[in-house]
């Protein structure tokens, strides 16, 4: 057997004992592209395993997570920080090498991958931010920035509509060094695909404005012609690589049995055709192999410091703008927004005054890059200038009404590197991209989502458009930050903690309809949205909390002063973050919701679901218990009992049941 063969056998050897080892995992994938994941980290991938996170690097994206023994068996080849005792610890607690690849856990993995397609349009987000950065800051002689993104997928990613979702972007946008590798090998869990698989996926991502190519998934030669033929493409390239699933299990290759059981006693049969004895062993010159490829790669980020030097002297102000962006210094916003906009009855809808405080911000911050859903000129979070497919300069990505790709492609730029990315649309559609939204809690992604039209506010268009459920579903989310400010002085503090969070994404929920600009003369500063909840104002001595976000902080006002010409003592809580609000030390929360005070009401048109918390046995929810309803604003907040008249009486309500305790 030559060096080449034994250099893609230890792959399958090493990922099926992982399997087996871990007495569970997905054999296929790494069973079947051992070939592909050879030719192409050996022959094309440009890498430093010494520095992972150099800016210029190839990135490699495992569409089809669950073959993530395949990832990390090459990773360890490669001389990435995972070792041979790592790979046996596969899927077990704590691992460097979990079930499937997680972003910011193992070296070497770029994107979390696991729900098909996700990888894919992630990886679509990263060929966008290349494009874009090579656009800003390339010169003629000089590329600084200047990867591909390679993408391995199976047929299940190709079924899942993000996909085709992200496809047709990136096909309009012409992400020219985007090149997916197709594991062609027809089978899923269920069987052949043939059960509900059946389209000619050549001519759909020709349809797409994709260049397609064909070629033997286990052959060297056919696979490395193709990524050739790829890289001087026009078009981002789809390579269908025919392969056998399971290849060199002589009883599973070819079925479904090959998926997702492990190898089990075929493991013993193939290594007795491959005339191996020993466990999770590599020969020396095997390592040798992927270690030359890992040199080379070193050697490539050598060049391109010596290029960058040069660079740095040649184009001293684009250099210093290109190092900023890589340390992410926002220092330059730091001074936006001292002084509060003045008190106006009138007040305008959190979404234009989001609209605003985003364009001053962006103007500030060149790396800002994203766009809507085809719903640009509603939520008001617009970048001028030209957009992206006229000119890879431009900032302003129009998404189409592909919100699931759109928030998988923020994902992508806001890890690419040197960018921060936002996506937006209407919060009910949310719905469409929430997948999204948990990857990137879940891998401490910074992306930014701009939510607007985020209640029973929507008015006319009724209940397929008003979200009532939403915000206690992203609440629900471990390491999701949701915002919903109640004015503009509030709307525009978001924005900078938006900005400035680095660890996670951040949702900034705005509403349709005007709130009023409450007078920060009177009412504790906007700067207080940074504790997540606060005091908005003390009317006497408080006998009777009321807490409320967005829009319906007003009418907390409102029943506040009512109360208080009552005789009661209240407080107001504006409550806009209940995660910023969590994060605070014991003592603050306790200064601002006294357990001494047990008399509360929540009020908030959306889900009372969660207030609970806050508000105790005796407090009283006002808010939505059921979907709402086709009407102007005026008549939806009077049918569903969320007026200042109604929380009055939810106040006495809750007294009493204080009384009763």
């Amino acid at each position: 057997m030559s060096l080449e063969e034994r250099s893609i056998q230890t792959i399958r050897l090493l990922a099926c004992e992982m399997i087996n080892k871990a007495k569970s995992g997905h054999p296929g994938v790494p069973t079947g592209c051992a070939t592909i994941a050879y030719t192409l980290f050996t022959k094309h991938m440009k890498f430093d395993v010494k520095d992972p996170k150099w800016i210029s690097r190839d990135r490699f994206v495992l569409s089809n997570g669950h073959g993530s023994s395949l990832l990390y068996v090459i990773n360890h080849l490669l001389g990435y920080n995972i070792s041979m005792e790592d790979l046996k610890e596969f899927r077990q607690l704590d691992s460097k090498t979990p079930g499937h690849p997680e972003y910011g856990w193992t070296e070497g993995v770029e994107v979390t991958g696991g729900p098909l397609g996700a990888g894919m349009s992630t990886a679509v987000g990263l060929a966008a931010a290349e494009k874009h950065m090579a656009a800003t800051f390339n010169t003629k002689d000089k590329k600084i920035i200047d990867n591909y993104t390679y993408v391995l997928l199976g047929d299940g990613c190709l079924m899942e509509g993000v996909t085709a979702e992200a496809a047709s972007l990136a096909g309009h946008m012409k992400l020219n060094k985007l090149i997916c590798l197709y594991d062609d090998n027809h089978i899923t869990i269920d069987g052949n695909t043939n059960l509900a698989f059946t389209e000619d996926v050549r001519k759909r991502f020709e349809a797409y404005n994709w260049n397609v190519l064909k070629c033997n998934g286990d052959n060297v030669n056919e696979i490395d012609a193709a990524l050739v033929l790829a890289k001087a493409s026009d078009k981002p390239t789809l390579i269908c690589c025919k392969t056998t699933i399971g290849l060199g299990m002589p009883n599973k290759q070819g079925t479904s049995k090959a998926h997702g059981e492990p190898p089990g006693p075929e493991l013993e049969l193939m290594k007795k055709a491959y005339g191996v004895t020993e466990e999770f062993h590599v020969d020396e010159d095997v390592y040798a192999v992927y270690h030359a490829a890992s040199e080379r790669g070193s050697l490539k980020h050598t060049e391109w410091k010596k290029m960058y030097e040069e660079y740095k002297k040649e184009e001293v102000e684009l250099a210093k703008e290109f190092e900023r962006r890589l340390k992410r210094d926002i220092s330059s916003i730091s001074e936006l927004f001292k002084e509060e906009i003045k008190a106006d009855e009138k007040g305008e809808a959190t979404r234009i005054s989001s609209g605003k405080a985003f364009n001053e911000i962006a103007q500030k911050l060149p790396e800002i890059i994203g766009g809507t859903a085809d719903v640009g000129g509603s939520v008001k979070v617009v970048l001028p200038g030209v957009s992206f497919h006229e000119d890879p300069k431009g900032r302003n990505i129009h998404y189409g009404i592909r919100e699931h790709a759109m928030g998988n492609m923020v994902n992508g730029m806001s890890i690419y590197g040197g960018l921060i990315a936002y996506g937006s649309t209407f919060f009910v559609f949310s719905d469409y991209c929430r997948p999204t939204i948990r990857l990137a809690a879940l891998s401490h992604y910074p992306s930014i989502f701009v939510f607007t039209h985020d209640s029973i506010g929507v008015g006319e268009d009724g209940p397929t458009h008003q979200p009532i459920e939403h915000l206690i579903s992203y609440r629900s989310m471990p390491n999701c930050v949701v915002i919903r400010p109640s004015d503009a002085n509030e709307t525009r503090v978001a924005w900078k903690i938006a900005i400035e969070r680095t660890n996670g994404p951040t949702l900034l929920i705005m509403a349709r309809q005007n709130s009023k600009i409450i007078d920060r003369t009177v009412f504790a500063s906007s700067e207080n949205v940074r504790k997540g909840g606060y005091v908005l104002r003390d009317y006497g001595t408080p006998e009777v909390i009321l807490m409320a976000t967005g829009t319906e902080v007003d009418i907390a006002i409102n029943a506040a002063e009512k109360l208080h010409k009552e005789g009661l003592g209240v407080r107001v809580v504006s409550l806009p973050s209940w995660e910023l609000f969590s994060q605070q030390s014991d003592e603050y929360r306790e200064s601002v919701l006294p357990r001494k005070i047990h008399a509360r009401v929540s009020v908030e048109a959306s889900s009372t679901m969660g207030w609970e918390k806050f508000i105790g046995d005796c407090g009283v929810a006002v808010g939505m218990h059921s979907f709402g309803a086709s009407a102007p604003i005026n008549k939806l907040y009077e049918k569903f009992g969320i007026t200042s008249d109604k929380v009055v009486e939810a106040a006495h309500k809750s007294i009493e049941n204080v009384k009763n305790w």
